[in-house]
């Protein structure tokens, strides 16, 4: 499986590229727009766009750091990989870049940057998570051993060639599903991944409580566009979206069984077509 973003993100969405590019096939949208309003690493989205599934695509994403970095991917990608390829990888440089996101008002590009190097860094590439080899950083596995200078560069590099095909957002997903999906073509597909019902808390900086799932619920049961949506297989998620058709399926795999874990996905009435089964592409790390 080839990797198109540069950023790592709990969740590990982008196993799910080739059964996204066959639902667009099989429903006819491709060629189409493709919006994720919970953006996050965004791998599924610059895969489609890549590979001509998707003609633009619109990236959203409510965090102040990852928008950031997207922002700088586009605006100002010879200035972040500058960066990239002369990062210092100790932890001294670690500490300096995890103090940025504390910043009240941090420089755009050092923040864009800062956000990147703790996504690389990090455990899961968590941003205020911990960094990958402990502090003694006397393990098999470093912070170093995510963070491929020259293929992260060139990663953004491919993106930012595309940028006249994407566009960038900084709001909170239910405002984006009110006032922008209405006015998508309508070869259009929404796809809504929001923060893990059950772990959320502590995988996301922005998480959700309850009311928060529901409110995303009732919007998504407005939508004039066809859409997914995707969640952790928690009994509360599955009564929220009763309505709607739905597949199970799991990210974690494992060298004596397949794949394991309980994650969800549901259709909306406008597609067509979905899937037998949800079968995610088995990957190495990013």
């Amino acid at each position: 499986m080839q990797f198109y973003s540069p950023l790592r993100y709990p969740g590990g969405k982008g196993r799910l590229t080739q059964v996204l590019c066959d639902l667009i096939e099989a429903n006819g949208l491709t060629g189409g727009t493709y919006i994720e309003p919970y953006a996050g690493g965004a791998a599924v989205a610059i895969a489609l766009l890549n590979l001509e599934y998707a003609s633009k695509i619109h990236i959203n994403d409510i965090n102040r750091s990852v928008h950031a970095f997207w922002r700088a991917v586009l605006d100002q990608p010879e200035a972040l990989c500058r960066r990239i390829t002369g990062a210092q990888l100790s932890l001294d440089e670690w500490r300096r870049q995890r103090s940025i996101q504390a910043e009240a008002n941090p420089d755009p590009i050092d923040l864009a940057f800062s956000t990147f190097y703790l996504n690389r860094a990090n455990r899961s590439g968590i941003l205020f998570g911990g960094v990958i080899g402990g502090q003694a950083q006397d393990s098999e596995w470093t912070l170093a051993a995510r963070f491929n200078k020259t293929d992260l560069a060139g990663r953004i590099a491919r993106i930012a060639e595309l940028r006249s095909r994407i566009t960038l957002t900084n709001l909170d997903a239910i405002e984006l599903l009110r006032t922008v999906a209405p006015r998508l073509p309508r070869r259009s597909l929404i796809y809504l991944d929001p923060p893990y019902y059950v772990k959320g808390k502590g995988l996301y900086e922005d998480h959700y409580r309850h009311a928060d799932h529901e409110r995303v619920a009732v919007e998504v049961s407005k939508l004039n566009r066809p859409w997914i949506a995707s969640y952790d297989n928690a009994p509360e998620i599955r009564a929220m979206y009763s309505a709607y058709r739905f597949r199970t399926f799991g990210l974690r795999y494992s060298a004596q069984s397949r794949y394991e874990g309980g994650e969800v996905m549901f259709f909306s009435e406008s597609l067509s077509t979905i899937p037998d089964a949800v079968m995610p592409s088995r990957a190495a790390a990013a």
